[in-house]
């Protein structure tokens, strides 16, 4: 759905156009990284309870007596959970994507902002050193975020599709 107002001058038609641009990938963007990050959290939590709670059942089994060789098969399937949660690193994606969805989400209002407010009261050379820092926050945004996984992206063209993203003052325009 396009933003571009009634209104705008010719002279400004392909900024608002590129603006519009930039607003919607924002917005698939922001969705996109929150997603990531409730995957990432998931994660995080899928290994490092079992991890957590195989190390106290090995660490009270082995107290407990003569148990054979559990307390050490415990042991080692708690340290596999740990190693892994380790090198995936899944709580520091979850705070990158976390960060990186949020940082999209200013892009994509301040995109909405000047697209709908601003634009049409500007001059033109004013207009496009809008448009210059809105692109060059977008192309530093996706230099710096990792994509968002396969379902992750499906998870946010559900929301967006649903209008997890939308307004109830953009209702009705």
């Amino acid at each position: 759905m396009s933003l571009i107002p009634n209104g705008i001058p010719e002279s400004h038609r392909a900024i608002a156009q590129e603006a519009d641009r930039i607003h919607e990938s924002a917005l698939w963007s922001a969705q996109g990284q929150f997603e990531q990050a409730k995957l990432w959290r998931l994660i995080n939590l899928m290994l490092g309870v079992p991890a957590a709670a195989l190390a106290a059942i090995s660490g009270g089994t082995a107290l407990g007596g003569d148990l054979g060789i559990w307390p050490g098969v415990l042991a080692l399937i708690s340290a596999a959970f740990s190693a892994t949660l380790t090198t995936v690193n899944a709580s520091r994606r979850m705070t990158q994507a976390q960060a990186s969805a949020n940082a999209y989400l200013q892009l994509q209002t301040a995109a909405r902002q000047f697209l709908t407010i601003d634009l049409a009261d500007m001059n033109r050379e004013d207009a496009r050193d809008t448009l210059r820092n809105l692109t060059s926050t977008r192309d530093e945004l996706n230099k710096t975020s990792d994509p968002p996984g396969r379902l992750a992206y499906k998870k946010s063209s559900k929301n967006i599709s649903g209008g997890g993203q939308s307004y109830a003052a953009d209702e009705g325009q």
